[in-house]
């Protein structure tokens, strides 16, 4: 097994994590057979005991009239952070929680990816940006 590492240095992270917004309305959705559905419109899939949860362009959920969340806009953190990275979740998440901004988190192979309410997205890139700069 090959084993690529990304950075574990907290100071590293925060410094270069520079927030990217997404383009696009994301969602949420509680689904029982996303495996019938084209793999190229799903950007996270999830299976939980419940349901399986997946994350949408929310032109996809209401064309095929999911239930799902309130709209969402998606951030990436551009650093390459590594999976065993400790303390930049909880810096960043509790920066925007000063902010009064609610964030959901997703742990990719490669970034952090944060999902605000479409209408914190604004506030929320700027706090992550002067976060980054301090």
């Amino acid at each position: 097994m090959n084993k690529i590492s990304g950075e574990t240095n907290p100071d590293v992270l925060l410094k270069n994590m520079k927030p990217i917004l997404n383009e696009g309305d994301y969602v949420f959705c509680a689904v029982q057979k996303s495996a019938l559905m084209n793999q190229d419109d799903i950007i996270l899939y999830f299976k939980e005991k419940e349901a399986d949860t997946i994350i949408v362009k929310k032109e996809f959920a209401d064309k095929n009239m999911l239930t799902c969340s309130s709209v969402m806009a998606w951030i990436t953190l551009s650093v390459h952070s590594s999976l065993d990275a400790v303390g930049l979740t909880a810096a960043f998440s509790t920066a925007l929680a000063q902010e009064e901004i609610s964030c959901n988190v997703v742990a990719g192979f490669y970034h952090d990816h944060i999902f605000v309410a479409k209408k914190d997205a604004s506030k929320a890139m700027d706090t992550l940006s002067r976060f980054a700069e301090k």
